[in-house]
């Protein structure tokens, strides 16, 4: 720390920090118009001008230097400053300063004591209102940089500039043209740093920004879009938010957002949201009462347990619902039931990962936090884009990327990090396991492991090590496609690096063989000793949806507790039989896949979808849609009428995340407060008490009356919660789980004395490389991966019911110029992809993001029918499908 002295006040600092810091510190505001502590200081509009030793100097630039004596609240220094910002100001038009304006600019103002009559400039350079979350006034720009710098330093993107000399100076989009056709992903970073409402959100609530805090109350919540877990301020005026902010002390966004979090809140008012039960009649859904839905839910559930047995009840939880509702619908499945058919779209997608990391380090999450990876030295990203899934940690890779950080992506796509990359290895769908035992390989020859770390620490390199001599870099070439010198290159990359760091998507999940695409993954930190250690930051998943991580720690999964202890233990069901009353069955129940086959085999009489439009997102849509149309009894939980939900014979109108009260689970195990910022629409009720009144309907008090009160139950049912609960976390903000103890904090980093297994051991994999479900052929020469974009999310419910709509209008098709002219293909145009399995239509889009031989699309426009498209493999282990490897032909639409 560095001692100041500031108007006779000593304060102390951080080492390197600027002298504004220090006034700050002693209590005194100054206005610096040009300064974001998120950002790089600038020092160019000397509104902050002090005396350090005698010199002025603009205190956002100067450092702090220790024993330094600074004036700040002398008249002649407030008047320095106030002719700073009154120069500033006379150029902008008098609506810069309307009395009601909430601006940074307008705040200096009045703590300076310069009113509107100051803002005198003439104006006409016009606005740029083309974009459906940003609008730009030129002539309240005042040529600041922030946004420039929040563009390129934050979020990475660089898609601003500062344009014109001299007082002509404005922003504006790098391209030249219309905001909206500009590089900008609508982070929204620039609105929140503009001091003067140049850049700002339309709508009921401009100037909004988190430089200048609003007047309005805030709640305080977790985002309800990926799995980053970012803190966000929701300014609510009348019942209807007004605006979403990016929290400066969140504890993983730190300030940012994405345009999802930040902007797509426009679903909550949509008038396709559906707000009163719907009961199938004789002429479809129609409206009824609670009373009636629930009625007729009970009278469908106990017929299907007379007929079948509870084993004949099957219930599909939901990665969108909170820890206490995921909670509160398996112990409704146990308890109520009497069986353990619940299951949560984590199947879908990071099942793989529970698997893997279970069976390599004995817990089912990542090792280490983000904070801990973004240290790291050398970042190793496999079958990940973060740039555009998970765009605020995508921005703070590429930071730590552009600050010296070595990069190795492994994708088959060039997009998001590969650009940025020192080695792009860019494999075949289907043969991750072969490029890590690849890797490897070249780790053990060279001697890049850690000896100590693997005689003490680890087992089964023996066996590891015999396979990977079968996996030298020439085959694994000829296997993956990727050349052998990039391979080997990659390797020494993370081999020598002091702090290496695995990061992961589904792109290393969601295959046939998806589990040991993982285990191999965890062999290289392994390997290297970097996990547990210090020397290195382990092997992070980073998950797709907000609480994919909790659903799963709820015990919303057919073959564990909350907690993860498996159900066929006895001690566990023991534990929860305890704190429940019942006899909890010791039979693991059905997968999701499962679920659907039973029903198309008459095997299932009844069905509770929660918050997933599995028609959509679940693959071989077809013959989900059938086994929906075949179940007796399907009941939905949903915002709106999607595909699942026009299968159902009961639909419950359900609330949003804006709209609930509890705690999700980030990707790095991370428990965070969930806050209603505003009510559910008509009688929409939350999914934790529509499972509470379905319990009641059945005759049975779930008890936890409360999420609050629910939470604290599962504290009680599993140890790696004990030491949770509302209150803790309204005081502390986030906690990382493991978390046994109230009174110690929760385990960031996994695995310094021990892993989680039996032995103690990581465990070492020699699984070998098997190749994808299916291969391209002659009738199916090209092979589909689907994933996400930057401006939709999974079925795209809540995200194209909104200005993310005008960003992202159409479902395209990737395909590499050669496949372009192979089959007669021209950009923008419909084209038809057809697999063994079904059929989608979308646009296509031409360029060289993807390989000779693979197109790519999302799943976001269920129109389209991707998932028609994709197969019914899946993952060995677990179920999950093996979404990145459809084999397909591409024919131009209306041609066949």
């Amino acid at each position: 720390m560095t001692g100041v002295e500031v108007d006779g006040v000593a304060v102390e600092v951080p080492e390197g920090a600027p002298l504004l810091a220090a006034v700050r510190a002693a209590g005194i505001e100054l206005p610096a118009l040009c300064q974001d502590d998120r950002l790089s200081p600038a020092g160019s509009c000397r509104t902050c001008l002090v005396r350090a030793d005698g010199r002025i100097v603009a205190a956002c630039v100067t450092p702090a230097a220790p024993g330094a004596t600074v004036e700040a609240a002398t008249d002649g220094l407030r008047a320095l400053r106030r002719d700073a910002v009154e120069v500033i100001v006379s150029a902008l038009p008098s609506r810069a300063l309307t009395e009601d304006s909430r601006t940074e600019l307008a705040h200096a103002c009045r703590s300076v004591g310069i009113g509107p009559e100051a803002a005198a400039g003439a104006g006409g350079r016009g606005e740029d209102t083309s974009h459906p979350y940003v609008h730009l006034d030129r002539d309240l720009c005042i040529a600041c940089g922030r946004c420039v710098r929040m563009c390129a330093e934050v979020q990475g993107t660089f898609a601003l500039t500062l344009t014109g000399r001299g007082a002509e100076t404005i922003v504006a989009p790098g391209t030249g043209g219309p905001w909206v056709e500009s590089d900008c992903v609508a982070c929204g970073g620039c609105v929140d740093t503009c001091p003067t409402g140049a850049i700002s959100e339309p709508g009921p609530a401009p100037g909004l920004t988190t430089a200048a805090r609003p007047a309005p109350p805030m709640t305080r919540t977790t985002c309800g879009y990926c799995g980053v877990g970012c803190a966000l301020d929701v300014v609510a005026e009348e019942d209807r938010v007004a605006a979403v902010l990016p929290a400066r002390d969140g504890p993983v966004n730190r300030g940012h957002a994405c345009v999802k979090g930040r902007f797509a809140h426009g679903y909550l008012t949509s008038p396709e949201r559906l707000t009163q039960p719907l009961l199938r009649g004789e002429h479809g859904l129609e409206p009824v009462g609670w009373d009636e839905a629930l009625a007729h839910i009970a009278r469908g559930l106990r017929a299907a347990i007379r007929a079948g047995g509870p084993d004949a009840v099957a219930a599909i939880s939901s990665a969108r619902s909170t820890n206490e509702e995921n909670y509160l619908v398996q112990k409704f499945m146990r308890v109520v039931i009497g069986t353990n058919n619940v299951d949560n779209c984590s199947r879908l997608c990071h099942s793989p990962s529970a698997a893997g990391l279970t069976a390599s380090f004995g817990l089912p999450g990542g090792t280490d936090t983000f904070d801990d990876v973004e240290r790291s030295d050398c970042l190793l990203v496999v079958g990940a884009n973060p740039v555009e899934a998970h765009p605020v940690i995508g921005a703070r890779l590429l930071r730590r990327v552009l600050r010296g950080a070595r990069l190795v992506v492994a994708d088959p796509r060039a997009v998001g990090l590969a650009p940025h990359a020192d080695v792009h290895l860019r494999p075949r769908p289907g043969t991750n396991v072969a490029l890590c035992h690849g890797l490897a390989h070249v780790l053990l020859t060279e001697g890049l492991v850690d000896d100590e770390f693997l005689r003490h620490r680890a087992a089964g390199l023996p066996e590891l090590t015999g396979l990977l001599a079968d996996y030298p870099p020439d085959r694994v070439a000829d296997l993956t496609g990727v050349p052998a010198a990039d391979l080997v290159a990659a390797a020494r990359l993370y081999g020598r690096a002091e702090r290496p760091a695995i990061v992961y998507g589904l792109g290393v999940t969601e295959h046939l063989h998806g589990t040991d695409g993982v285990r191999a993954l965890a062999n290289l930190a392994i390997l290297r000793g970097a996990v547990g250690t210090g020397r290195g930051f382990g092997v992070n998943p980073l998950r797709g949806q907000n609480n994919v991580q909790g659903a799963s720690d709820m015990g919303a999964l057919p073959d564990v507790l909350p907690g993860y202890g498996k159900v066929t233990d006895p001690a566990v069901r023991a534990r929860a039989e305890e704190v429940w009353g019942v006899t909890v069955p010791p039979r693991p129940g059905l997968r999701i896949p499962e679920m659907f086959a039973a029903a198309r085999a008459g095997r299932l009489g009844a069905l509770w979808v929660i918050g997933e439009d599995v028609c959509a997102t679940d693959p071989d849509a077809n013959r989900v849609a059938r086994a929906l149309d075949t179940c007796p009894l399907v009941v939905c939980d949903e915002l709106f009428l999607s595909e699942t939900a026009r299968h159902a014979d009961v639909v419950l109108p359900v609330a949003s995340w804006l709209e609930k009260d509890g705690t999700f689970v980030n990707f790095d195990r991370r428990f965070q407060r969930v806050r209603p910022a505003v009510a559910p629409p008509g009688r929409a009720r939350t999914d934790f008490d529509t499972v509470r009144a379905v319990a009641e309907a059945m005759g049975t008090d779930l008890g936890c009356p409360t999420p609050a009160d629910a939470l604290a139950e599962c504290a009680r049912v599993s140890p790696h919660f004990a030491g949770l609960s509302h209150r803790r976390l309204d005081r502390e903000g986030a906690v990382c789980w493991p978390c046994p103890d109230p009174d110690r904090p929760g385990q960031a980093t996994l695995y310094r004395e021990r892993f989680a297994t039996a032995d103690g051991r990581a465990h070492l994999a020699a699984v070998p490389h098997l190749p994808p479900g299916e291969q391209p052929d002659g009738d199916y020469p090209l092979v589909m991966v689907t994933g996400r974009r930057w401006a939709h999310y999974n079925s795209g419910s809540m995200t194209r019911r909104g200005g993310n709509l005008a960003l992202d209008p159409v479902d395209h098709l990737d395909i590499h110029p050669d496949d372009a002219v192979r089959y007669g293909l021209r950009d923008g145009e419909p084209v038809q992809v057809i697999s063994r399995y079904g059929r989608a239509r979308l646009i296509a889009r031409i360029g060289g993001g993807t390989a000779p031989g693979q197109v790519f699309c999302s799943f976001h426009f269920p129109a389209s029918g991707v998932n028609r498209v994709t197969s019914d493999h899946a993952d060995t282990v677990t179920s999950c499908p093996e979404y990145k490897v459809t084999a397909v032909r591409l024919v131009a639409d209306g041609a066949g």
